[in-house]
């Protein structure tokens, strides 16, 4: 979800004429899925390695249950 709001603030605000560039192309749709697809699997892959870090071990926290 983070990712793609984040290509809506890219898009929304034109960073690095980016909207206008993707607008002005023939392949416009290739621009916009290879634009989101990168994102979010980045941002993707970052949530993930967040959730595997923060799984911990037993001697972390004995008293939780496992």
């Amino acid at each position: 979800m983070a990712g793609i709001v984040v290509c809506f603030g890219l898009l929304a605000l034109d960073v690095a004429s980016l909207r206008t560039l993707l607008l002005g192309s023939e392949y416009r749709l290739i621009g916009f899925i290879l634009l989101f697809g990168s994102v979010c699997g980045t941002f993707g892959g970052v949530a993930m390695a967040v959730a595997v870090m923060n799984l911990g071990d037993w001697s972390d926290h004995p008293e939780r249950d496992y």
